[in-house]
């Protein structure tokens, strides 16, 4: 059982930065107190930067390269791969088309990925909704640098869920089993720039639905909200990997990791950023670990990672919200409406009624 210490004050004032550097490597001296630090930032912030990730510059540099050249595409040409036009969520994201929750719609467009699965594979086959093969866009030297970046960051973010386990006294491998084939997505997201970006966000406060995310970004912009639900800018540091903690993982651990709300604001200059939202297969079974269970935290409600994934999609993206207004989509039974996890959500259940 790992060690119960009083959980320090919320209101933190900055973001701390790691040097995950030792995680690299199985039997590196500094592997525990790495391990330490990160538990330290899931608990107290649910935000890190990381540096000494590893990640090759030249993988990011031809990955900025390719999504230079898709968002510059005359719309009509990007909308060839719309996502609405998908069967697994794969695809284009107009300007527009996202809307967190209680938010107006997000000022930025997005091209999502996710892990491959073959055409015939029979999870697709029996239409599960995020599962199956990735769409892509007839562009010249695309293709190959979006899944080079793609393999580096969720090899990377392997290791950062083993050493995640290892902090909550659990064995390294103890989520291992559940990442086989996951529809952990990978979005390339472009924020054009906005002269009157001061009066709409980039993208709305919401928390991630996975279990954690590791995003490069080319510029700041970034807030989170800390326990005294100020909002806090992350400094862009040269090279880092932002990590946040996602639903799944505040789920697994009955809250003692945060899912840290967050948003993208005033963003007055063009920006683009690459999110890898981390997660465990679809038919995952989520719920508290017992180490975390006491009965001053009862444990809160299980849930199916997938099924979790995919409601808070369809709650947030335009195409999808139509079909769930028209009947022809439902919500899988038990889903939570959106921004039911991180610090908003436990201020406003706080907060007496009447």
């Amino acid at each position: 059982m790992p060690e119960q210490v009083p959980t320090p004050p919320e209101d933190f004032t900055e973001i701390p930065v790691i040097d995950i550097a030792p995680l690299l490597a199985d039997d590196h001296p500094e592997r525990d107190a790495t391990v330490a630090r990160l538990g330290d930032a899931a608990r107290r912030v649910g935000f890190a930067q990381l540096v000494g990730h590893g990640v090759e510059p030249a993988v990011f540099e031809r990955l900025l390269d390719a999504t230079r050249r898709f968002f510059a595409l005359p719309l009509d040409e990007k909308m060839r791969c719309y996502i609405g036009d998908s069967t697994n969520h794969r695809g284009y994201v107009p300007i527009g088309e996202e809307v967190f929750a209680g938010g107006t719609p997000d000022h930025k467009e997005a091209f999502d990925l996710s892990f491959e699965l073959p055409a015939d594979d029979p999870r697709h086959l029996a239409g599960n909704p995020l599962l199956g093969p990735n769409r892509w866009p007839d562009l010249a030297d695309f293709r190959a640098p979006v899944i080079a970046y793609y393999e580096a960051v969720f090899g990377l973010a392997r290791r950062v869920l083993r050493a995640f386990a290892q902090t909550l006294g659990e064995a390294p491998d103890r989520f291992d089993r559940h990442v086989s084939a996951p529809p952990a997505q990978l979005r390339l997201i472009h924020y054009p720039f906005d002269a009157s970006a001061r009066d709409r966000p980039g993208i709305g406060a919401h928390t991630d639905y996975e279990c954690f995310t590791l995003l490069r970004p080319t510029t700041g912009g970034l807030e989170v909200m800390n326990g005294a639900g100020d909002w806090l800018p992350v400094p862009f540091v040269e090279d880092a990997l932002v990590l946040n903690i996602g639903d799944l993982l505040e789920l697994w651990t009955n809250g003692e990791f945060t899912a840290t709300t967050h948003r993208v604001r005033r963003v007055p200059a063009e920006r683009y950023s690459f999110p890898l939202f981390f997660t465990v297969d679809y038919d995952t079974p989520v719920a508290p670990l017992p180490a975390f269970v006491t009965p001053e935290r009862p444990a809160q409600p299980p849930l199916v990672s997938g099924e979790h994934l995919f409601a808070q999609t369809a709650q947030s993206f335009r195409y999808l919200r139509e079909r769930l207004e028209t009947g022809s989509l439902t919500l899988p039974d038990g889903s939570r409406p959106l921004a039911s996890f991180g610090r908003e959500a436990r201020t406003r259940s706080a907060t007496p009624t009447g």
